[in-house]
């Protein structure tokens, strides 16, 4: 059975790859799609297979998806998102791929969250190929705030807007172990999972910080409009703005916070927790 994995150079790719290759897949059976070969020179030492493929270039995904059954799509983030993932979608119904995992955004049909819009439309597209396909709706990886963390632990705060929102945050390498069981699962049923693990709010994370390394760190929580304001007078941009302030308005509302077990049902063991990643991080 072939494999393949788009952005396989990537962060979350290549811990998908390495998943892959440490449950007994063989090299040769793994391809890496990703646009610099000369990011992947490691994964081609060890015998995956590299395809070069840009979403610039919507002739190039017909033959790097050739001969593959399965398919994992990293999904790009940004305006236009869903209109590069286009040319994948396309080619993998053009050259018989038999399924598609897609790594989508939490509740991604029904959050006000800025990405979400694009992960909708992807969404959409997959499914009127009529390819069975897993939607893997991830929240935020933990390392999305633990790499911030010498800016927290050098100001001694943690901020934002999210209010008492709660995230059900997961490490990277759960997630991507989460993919990697889809992606050898024995059955090809279309289905849609909701991953995440224990919820925290920014508060929490102040407090993981302060008892896992020492330094007290504080959540300073802003009202939405002070958030505004205060990543103004930073000199952020409007459309980082928007996007920021954004996602912490979805997160106090509630929207990348879920109760379901589907991340370690998936995985087969607890997620690691969130002070497991602050000390990695360190």
């Amino acid at each position: 059975m072939s494999i393949a994995l788009t952005g396989a150079s990537g962060q979350l790719g290549r811990l998908v790859i390495e998943e892959l290759l440490t449950s007994g897949v063989p090299a040769n059976e793994v391809v890496a799609i990703v646009r610099d070969p000369a990011k992947a020179t490691a994964f081609a030492d060890r015998g995956v297979q590299i395809r070069q493929a840009d979403y610039a270039d919507q002739a190039a995904w017909r033959p790097a998806l050739e001969g593959v059954d399965r398919l994992l799509l990293i999904s790009v983030s940004g305006a236009g998102a869903s209109d590069a993932h286009r040319s994948v979608i396309d080619a993998a119904a053009d050259t018989g791929v038999g399924h598609i995992a897609y790594t989508s955004i939490l509740h991604a049909d029904h959050t006000s969250n800025p990405l979400a819009p694009e992960h909708a439309a992807t969404e959409r597209l997959i499914a009127a190929t009529g390819i069975p396909a897993t939607m893997l709706r991830t929240a935020w990886y933990h390392e999305l705030y633990t790499r911030m963390l010498r800016t927290y632990l050098a100001t001694g705060e943690v901020v934002g807007s999210t209010g008492d929102g709660r995230i059900s945050g997961a490490a990277r390498a759960d997630f991507a172990a989460s993919a990697s069981a889809v992606l050898l699962a024995d059955d090809a049923e279309s289905r849609t999972y909701e991953l995440g693990g224990p919820a925290f709010t920014l508060a929490d994370l102040a407090q993981t910080i302060t008892a896992v390394t020492g330094t007290p760190v504080v959540n300073r929580n802003l009202t939405n409009d002070e958030h505004v304001a205060e990543l103004r007078s930073a000199g952020m941009d409007s459309t980082s703005i928007h996007f920021v302030a954004g996602t912490d308005a979805s997160i106090a509302a509630g929207e990348m916070e879920t109760d379901s077990d589907a991340l370690t049902r998936l995985i087969g063991r607890a997620p690691r927790t969130l002070a497991e990643s602050v000390r990695q991080a360190l």
